[in-house]
C-alpha cells in the first residue's frame, strides 16, 4: 500500500510540473506573382493647349492590387523613335497622370516591380501597358458673327493654307468655294459673298505627321 501511494504522488508531481506547449500562429510564405499594366486615358483625341489625365491600375496574378513600387508614364512623340519618361507615380496602382501633349504623342506606362523585403510581403513582376496614341488638332479661332472671317491657327501654321467649301446643307454636300493662305504669323482673313438664304460654309485645316486635321463649320444667312 505504501509503493501504490508513492507511486500515485510521483504520477501526480510530475503532471503538476509539465511545460504547456505553445501553439505557433500560421506562417505567410511570400509568393512570386506576375503583373499586368492598364494606362487609360480620357481622351484620345485633343485641341492643342487641352490637357489630358491617365489612369493607372497595376494587377497581380493572385488577383490584387499591386500597390508596391512605381509606375512611371513615358512618352514617344511624333517624329521621335525614342521613350522619354514623364513622370512617376508613388503608388504602383491606382495612379494619374495629368498631360499636355503638344503633339500627336504615344504613351505607356512602366510598372517597376516590388521585391519582398519580408515573409509577409510578395514579389511582383515588372510589367508595361500596352501603348496607346493621342492625338493633337492645331487650334483655330473665328468671330462669332459676320461675314467678315479672321482668326489664327496654332501652333506652326505660318503661309499654310486653309481649304474653304460652300453648301446649303449643313452636314452634305459641300463643294469647293476657295483656299486661302495664313500670313507668317499663322493669321487669316476672308470676307464670304452675301448670298441670298442660309449657307454653310467649312473652314478644313489638314493634318499632318505633328497633327490631327482640325476646322469649323460657318452659317451664314441673307433674308
Amino acid at each position: 500500500m505504501r509503493i501504490n501511494r508513492l507511486v500515485a504522488g510521483t504520477v501526480t508531481a510530475g503532471l503538476l510540473g509539465l511545460t504547456p506547449i505553445a501553439i505557433a500562429a500560421p506562417s505567410h510564405a511570400t509568393e512570386n506573382l506576375t503583373t499586368t499594366t492598364v494606362a487609360t486615358p480620357s481622351a484620345t483625341e485633343v485641341e492643342y493647349g487641352d490637357d489630358i489625365y491617365i489612369s493607372v491600375d497595376v494587377d497581380a496574378s493572385n488577383g490584387s492590387s499591386a500597390y508596391r513600387g512605381t509606375s512611371t508614364l513615358y512618352a514617344m512623340e511624333a517624329g521621335s523613335t525614342a521613350w522619354a519618361p514623364v513622370a512617376t507615380g508613388t503608388s504602383a496602382s491606382s495612379t494619374f497622370f495629368d498631360v499636355k501633349p503638344k503633339i500627336n504623342t504615344t504613351y505607356k506606362v512602366v510598372y517597376s516591380g516590388y521585391a519582398a523585403t519580408s515573409t509577409y510581403e510578395d514579389n511582383y513582376a515588372a510589367s508595361e501597358s500596352a501603348p496607346f496614341t493621342v492625338g493633337v488638332a492645331r487650334k483655330i479661332t473665328y468671330p462669332s458673327s459676320g461675314f467678315v472671317l479672321k482668326g489664327k491657327v496654332t501652333p506652326n501654321y505660318g503661309k499654310k493654307k486653309i481649304v474653304i467649301k460652300v453648301s446649303k446643307k449643313q452636314n452634305k454636300g459641300f463643294k469647293g468655294f476657295k483656299t486661302i493662305k495664313t500670313n507668317k504669323a499663322g493669321k487669316y482673313r476672308v470676307t464670304l459673298p452675301k448670298r441670298g438664304g442660309t449657307w454653310y460654309w467649312s473652314f478644313t485645316v489638314k493634318g499632318d505627321a505633328k497633327y490631327l486635321g482640325t476646322g469649323f463649320v460657318w452659317k451664314t444667312w441673307v433674308s
